[in-house]
Order: C-alpha cells, then sequence, then structure tokens
C-alpha cells in the first residue's frame, strides 16, 4: 500500500532533474510509509525522459509517464494525479523552487486531520520587482473575479487527501486551473509558508503569455462574472450614448456651430462604440471557446509510456 505519492511534472528539466531525486530521496527515506515518485514528461525536447528511464531502472519507487507530445502544465498534473495511488499525494515542480524539505511540514499537517495543505510563499528570492508585481496583483484580482477564496500566494505545491484527489479526477472539464479546483471542492484546508528560493537551473518555463493564460482559464473555469462584466459594459455605453445625444443637442440649439467638435464626438463616439462591441465579444468567444473544447470529448492528454504503475485509478485521459 502506498502512503505517500510526489507528483512532479516535467518540460526540459534534464538539469534538474538529479539533484531534485537526490533531495527528495533525502526526504523519502524518514517518511513512514512506502512513497512513490509520479513523474510525468510533457514531452520534453531534451534528454528528460533518458534521466527518468535511469532513475526507473535505479529506484523502484520512481514511475514515469511519456505524453505524447507537449500538452502543458495543469495536464501534465492531471496526469499525475490520475496515476497517483498514495492516500496522500504530493505536487511540486521539477526547477527545485518548491523545496522538498518542506514536504514533512506539510504531511504533518495533512495527519492533523487537513485534506488540502497548501505551501504559500512568503518571499521569492532572486526575482525582479515587476515580477512580484504582477504575482500580488495577479492572485487578488483573481480572487476579486471568481467565485471560490483562492489563497494569495500559493502554486499548485501542496498536498492533497486520497479524497480530494478522487473528487479532482471525476471532474471532466479540459481548461484545468488545479489551484482554484481544489479550492472549489472545499472540505479543511491549510497553509505552510515558505520562502521561494530561485530555479535551481535551465530556463523559466512559465513565460508571462503562459502565465496569463492561466489566469486567464482560472478566471472563466472559476466564474460567469466576465459575463456580468460585459452586461455592465453594454448599460454603461448605452448610458453615456443618451449623455452624449442629449450634450449634442444642447451644442445645436445653443452654442455656434463648428464642424471640429462635430467630427470629434462621433470620432470618439465610434472607437468607444467598436472598443466595448470588441471586448465583449472577446469574453463571449472565451466562454464559447470552452464550451466548444468541452462537447468534442477529445481526451485531455495521450500516454506514450507509463512504467511502475501497477494499479491505475480514475484515468478520464
Amino acid at each position: 500500500m502506498i502512503e505517500y505519492s510526489i507528483v512532479i511534472p516535467i518540460y526540459n528539466e534534464q538539469e534538474n532533474l538529479p539533484e531534485l531525486y537526490n533531495r527528495l530521496k533525502q526526504i523519502i527515506d524518514t517518511l513512514e510509509g512506502k512513497s512513490e515518485l509520479v513523474l510525468i514528461d510533457d514531452g520534453s525536447k531534451d534528454n528528460s525522459l533518458q534521466i527518468l528511464e535511469e532513475l526507473n531502472q535505479k529506484d523502484s519507487g520512481v514511475h514515469y509517464l511519456s505524453f505524447a507530445r507537449n500538452f502543458g502544465h495543469q495536464i501534465a498534473v492531471t496526469a499525475g494525479l490520475n496515476y497517483a495511488q498514495g492516500n496522500a499525494i504530493i505536487v511540486m515542480d521539477a526547477d527545485l523552487q518548491d523545496p522538498p524539505e518542506i514536504i514533512p511540514e506539510l504531511i504533518e499537517k495533512w495527519q492533523q486531520g487537513y485534506h488540502v495543505v497548501y505551501a504559500q510563499r512568503v518571499s521569492r528570492k532572486q526575482e525582479n520587482w515587476f515580477k512580484k508585481l504582477m504575482a500580488y496583483c495577479f492572485y487578488r484580482i483573481l480572487n476579486r473575479f471568481t467565485d471560490v477564496t483562492i489563497p494569495n500566494d500559493t502554486g499548485d505545491f501542496c498536498l492533497m487527501s486520497r479524497e480530494v484527489v478522487n473528487i479532482l479526477n471525476s471532474m471532466p472539464e479540459k481548461h484545468r486551473y488545479i489551484r482554484g479546483l481544489r479550492a472549489w471542492i472545499g472540505f479543511p484546508q491549510t497553509a505552510v509558508k515558505f520562502n521561494r528560493d530561485p530555479r535551481f537551473a535551465g530556463e523559466v518555463k512559465y513565460t508571462f503569455t503562459k502565465s496569463l493564460k492561466l489566469g486567464i482559464d482560472g478566471i472563466i473555469s472559476l466564474s460567469r462574472k466576465p459575463l456580468k462584466i460585459a452586461t455592465y459594459l453594454g448599460l454603461l455605453t448605452a448610458l453615456l450614448a443618451i449623455f452624449m445625444m442629449i450634450l449634442v443637442l444642447f451644442w445645436r440649439l445653443y452654442q455656434a456651430p463648428t464642424q471640429l467638435v462635430g467630427y470629434a464626438m462621433i470620432t470618439i463616439a465610434i472607437f468607444f462604440l467598436g472598443a466595448v462591441q470588441l471586448i465583449c465579444l472577446g469574453i463571449l468567444g472565451e466562454y464559447i471557446g470552452r464550451i466548444y473544447d468541452e462537447v468534442k470529448q477529445r481526451p485531455i492528454y495521450t500516454v506514450k509510456k507509463a512504467v511502475g504503475f501497477n494499479k491505475i485509478q480514475n484515468i478520464n485521459h
């Protein structure tokens, strides 16, 4: 019986994998109960898969999946949760910004009765002020828009109980935002605070564009508030149109006619209405696009190779 599963998505992390394994092995050897490493190769283009094969041959507790192509971080985490067999499942990244040394603290909280124990960042070492500011604003804006409370300054680094993971695995949506879904599920949750380390080696995988897409996925999948914003924009535009109509009539009746004012008003009105319409169409398009993806019923990932798994639970790919 496996007690702990450590799920780690991997994309071009060949420089980090040896150090990651060594540090995790030191932690695993101190834990009571059997543990497994569930490593998901998300279509890496470097030697990550070969390193996973070598680790598996050296250590029977290392299990790995290899995707047929790159499907993205959240889908890789989803696959790891599908295949993980432990009673407690720890999710972390491979770049060692999530320090393995706090795993015993996560487990201690779980043993106290919490079903979700998320690692909450206190500081971000070697990150510039702009990235820190964007991260700070992101979580506050996210909580304003979503219908569930997502703890500030938290990522996917967490421990989840088997009950929570089973519910996550039963959710069929394709645009996944794991930290939002785990908050939506409920159950007793608590935090373990830590200082986020700099990346051990290699290049940052989450660029600004990818982070923005993840944030949009989180808002769209957890809330209908953007649709309400489109409605409010429409009402505001109608009120402004009425105000502008009254203003134009006032100028016509009580002010000397001037072509410049008339052209300026018309140009401003056209651009403003066009911008509002495009914003509303964009919001509607995001929701319709997700409906389109869901109704196709395609698998969310395809596995080229799965090694070390004796029992597969709740596979929804």
